[in-house]
């Protein structure tokens, strides 16, 4: 499907653009000069929950994750929407001050944006920020011997999925909302800090089919200690009860033959790990001699961070 793009525009004949097609990076990123690049990405989505300001603040958040996950900055942003004529004007509203409230607590301006009518709504950003080159994250930087950490638990979709069967419990609910709403700003900040190299932000792909972006990128291999992988507390339970939604049997498909689990590890669990996340944490690949002082400042500035693994010099994941 992208191959008429990849054939109209030659990376080499665009000297400076740093990230584009030709890598499965986050965002896309063109250099202004030898300490400033562009960060630009796009993204929107159909609600996953049924409160309108929590579902516009959810997709702000989201869209805003691709530029902490190269390490950029978000400055400004343009709203993305499709609504439908019989939506009430204020539930509209309420999706765009919710995105709105979430770029603010950003530093983000929205400027202007897009709208057209639609069956189903649909909203999200177009995202604009700005990195430094020498400092950029991208899924190609991880190298054996990294850890890997982790900046927020697994479980969104299967219990947005129990949301949408009506068999999800408010308080469950609340917790996955709580989360997505985060931003992985400090989580983004940190990684620059501590001069990390390889980061992506954990969505619709899943655990496993982001972390194999990050390994084939990278030429290497990760293992997974699937005790060390936070879940939300409702997570296993929906997961027996099979609320995933269809993107976790694609990940399933498309990913399997990359990844070995452990024979302990049943079904549930194992699609736990290819359940899509909406606005999901940033992996990081960390270098051990950095791990310390990073677990300190992100204990310091209250930044759960998980160590879930670490890069192997094999191309496969393991999860053990």
């Amino acid at each position: 499907m992208l191959r008429p793009l990849s054939q109209t525009f030659d990376p080499a004949a665009y000297p400076d653009l740093l990230v584009g097609l030709q890598s499965p990076d986050d965002a896309a990123v063109w250099r202004l000069d030898e300490s400033r690049a562009l960060v630009l990405t796009t993204d929107f989505f159909t609600p996953v929950v049924d409160e309108p300001y929590d579902y516009g603040a959810i997709a702000a958040a989201n869209s805003l994750s691709d530029i902490y996950a190269m390490g950029g900055t978000p400055v400004l942003a343009l709203n993305i929407a499709a609504l439908p004529p019989d939506l009430p004007p204020e539930l509209s509203s309420e999706i765009l001050r919710g995105g709105a409230e979430k770029c603010r607590a950003a530093g983000v301006v929205i400027a202007g944006g897009h709208t057209v009518t639609d069956k189903e709504p649909k909203y999200g950003l177009v995202a604009l920020g700005f990195v430094d080159p020498r400092q950029m994250l991208t899924k190609a930087g991880a190298r054996p011997g990294d850890r890997l950490l982790l900046s927020k638990p697994l479980g969104f979709g299967v219990t947005t999925t129990a949301l949408k069967r009506q068999q999800a419990a408010k308080a469950d609910v609340a917790e996955a909302v709580g989360w997505m709403q985060q931003l992985n700003r400090v989580a983004g900040e940190l990684a620059v800090a501590h001069g990390l190299r390889a980061a992506t932000d954990i969505t619709g792909y899943s655990l496993l089919g982001h972390g194999w972006e990050m390994a084939s990128a990278s030429g290497a291999g990760l293992r997974l200690f699937y005790d060390q992988i936070p879940f939300i507390t409702c997570a296993r339970r929906y997961a027996e009860a099979w609320t995933f939604p269809g993107g976790a049997s694609d990940n399933a498909l498309f990913y399997t033959p990359h990844v070995r689990f452990a024979p302990r590890l049943d079904e549930a669990a194992q699609m736990l790990l290819f359940d899509p996340q909406t606005s999901g944490g940033l992996l990081l690949a960390v270098p051990p001699e950095r791990l310390s002082a990073l677990q300190a400042q992100a204990a310091e500035r209250q930044q759960p961070l998980w160590e879930i693994g670490e890069v192997i010099p094999e191309e496969v994941i393991e999860v053990v």
